[in-house]
């Protein structure tokens, strides 16, 4: 990849990589899988312990351990979202797929020593940690803006009046529209001193539709070491390394409302191919107290993730302005010479705080008397803390450092910190358990523009063990309220989506101790 498509990708990715800042709440406004246990009380483990996924919440709950546990965790995800624009409400759009809880291996060992150590832990384990996978369309006729306008923005941005710059020079973006006759030059302007318009009929009213097919997700393969000292403190750390790939097709049309064939425009169509693959590092570090029997209380921090991350990128353009021109097509690749757009970047997650408190029934050393338990987290979560880096062989090219830190200041200007919520619990009944939880992932928007979101889940599971086997299956519903831009102007005049999503998770895990 010559160096020119990373410097042309840039010079016009504030028009074809609107969305950008998405990117980063993605990565953080995520819920975590885990096992059939864990997510049939919420996801709460922040003080519980005993069970693996606390590598990936507070890992001090493995000092709970004074044996071994091999365990894995399938699951099955299903679900639809229903958007809203425009005053006008699209078909669900279905998604499922198959996925992995939190599998692995826990090492205990019980021991007793002068400085009152009764047990140390190591532990090794694998986990779906997001989920990216969706299907969303919306559509809605639009009497305020175009999508064509983003493009007219990177031109006079740049202060460019020459129409050849302006058909080579943004290749994933404006050059695309003026190949096209999507936009065009004003009449009377003179060689060099060119102003354009957009040729799509705002006034008399635009059909907009957008789909967005979304593939891929985090993975995270974790190592912890824990320690439990004379059954009162507990502490833990883990090191994750995440692996991330993600996929989105976009296809976002508009067309003439008002079905006129002399207007000199039916439809336009911007197609993007966009993946993204990438690795990190995280830390978590924590402890549990247990003050009195029956009472814990657990306290995590989650390191911000150091992502390194590639962007692939190539976009097209179809339209039909009828009498005009007829219909044109043209794809980023032909004026890159069948070249993806390809950019390279570091990019980091914000860091969490977890406080966690548990109320054991009859809590005795010996587990299988026990009857149960009630369990809660309460976990912060500063959304506008992500950033983007560039890499150290790029600081002193000016065009990405002012690219990435104008999608920090976007960031800085669209999120906030916020709270999450997570709680249940469970009832034993000798050798089989029943669990109930709830969950809630409050809106990380600032709502500058009508942006709300939030998420809920309720959970409920069953479990059983004895004779060192268990199985525990969970089934987990997701509600999730997010909205979507197609298009982000200067202007103001952005149309926002609204997005509802009902998606179901069913987990079921399987142990031995070992």
């Amino acid at each position: 990849m010559k160096r020119f498509f990373i410097t042309a990708f840039i010079a016009s990715a504030t028009g074809a990589m609107a969305q950008e800042p998405a990117d980063a709440l993605r990565y953080s406004w995520s819920i975590q899988s885990g096992t059939a246990r864990q997510q049939a009380v919420g996801g709460a483990m922040g003080s519980l312990g005993g069970d693996i996924s606390a590598n990936y919440v507070n890992p001090a709950g493995l000092g709970f351990y004074k044996t071994g546990d091999l365990v894995i965790t399938p699951g099955y995800n299903f679900g639809n979202t229903k958007s809203t624009f425009m005053g006008r409400t699209e078909e669900k759009q279905k998604k499922n797929s198959f996925g992995m809880g939190t599998s692995g291996v826990v090492f205990g060992s019980g021991n007793s020593n002068k400085k009152g150590q009764r047990s140390s832990v190591f532990s090794l384990a694998v986990n779906r940690t997001a989920n990216f996978g969706s299907n969303v369309l919306y559509f809605g006729q639009n009497n305020q803006s175009s999508y064509s306008q983003k493009f007219l923005e990177q031109i006079q941005n740049d202060g460019v009046k020459d129409a050849n710059v302006v058909a080579t020079n943004y290749e994933y973006g404006a050059s695309l529209a003026f190949n096209t006759y999507w936009i065009d030059t004003i009449a009377g302007g003179t060689s060099g001193n060119y102003q354009f318009q957009t040729r799509s009929p705002i006034g008399t009213g635009l059909l907009q539709r957008q789909e967005l097919i979304n593939k891929g997700g985090l993975t995270e393969l974790t190592m912890a070491l824990a320690a439990n000292w004379n059954d009162k403190i507990y502490a833990g750390g883990s090191i994750g390394v995440v692996f991330t790939n993600y996929e989105r097709k976009s296809i976002f049309d508009e067309a003439d409302a008002t079905a006129n064939p002399n207007n000199k425009f039916d439809y336009a169509t911007f197609t993007e191919n966009f993946s993204q693959n990438g690795a990190g590092i995280v830390f978590r570090g924590g402890v549990i107290y247990k003050p009195v029997e029956y009472f814990r209380l657990g306290l995590a921090l989650h390191s911000p993730s150091l992502l390194t991350i590639t962007d692939k990128y190539n976009s097209d353009v179809i339209t039909n302005t009828e009498s005009y021109q007829g219909e044109y097509s043209q794809t980023s690749q032909f004026l890159t010479g069948n070249e993806n757009a390809i950019f390279k970047y570091n990019m980091v997650t914000p860091y969490k705080i977890i406080g966690s408190l548990s109320y054991v029934l009859r809590e005795i050393e010996d587990v299988t008397k026990q009857k149960g338990f009630l369990t809660a987290d309460i976990e912060y979560i500063n959304y506008k803390a992500a950033s983007f880096m560039e890499l150290e062989a790029d600081k002193n090219n000016p065009a990405i450092v002012n690219y990435l830190d104008d999608l920090n200041d976007a960031i800085d200007n669209a999120y906030k910190g916020t709270f999450n919520f997570r709680a249940g619990g469970e009832l034993k009944f000798t050798t089989i358990m029943v669990r109930l939880g709830a969950a809630y992932y409050g809106n990380p928007y600032k709502n500058l523009a009508g942006e709300k979101g939030s998420k809920f889940q309720a959970s409920g599971g069953l479990g059983y063990r004895n004779k060192g086997f268990f199985i525990d299956l969970t089934y987990i519903h997701t509600f999730i309220k997010d909205i979507h831009t197609p298009y982000r102007l200067q202007s103001g005049l952005t149309p926002l989506a609204s997005i509802k999503g009902n998606m179901g998770n069913a987990l079921l895990t399987f142990g031995i101790k070992i």
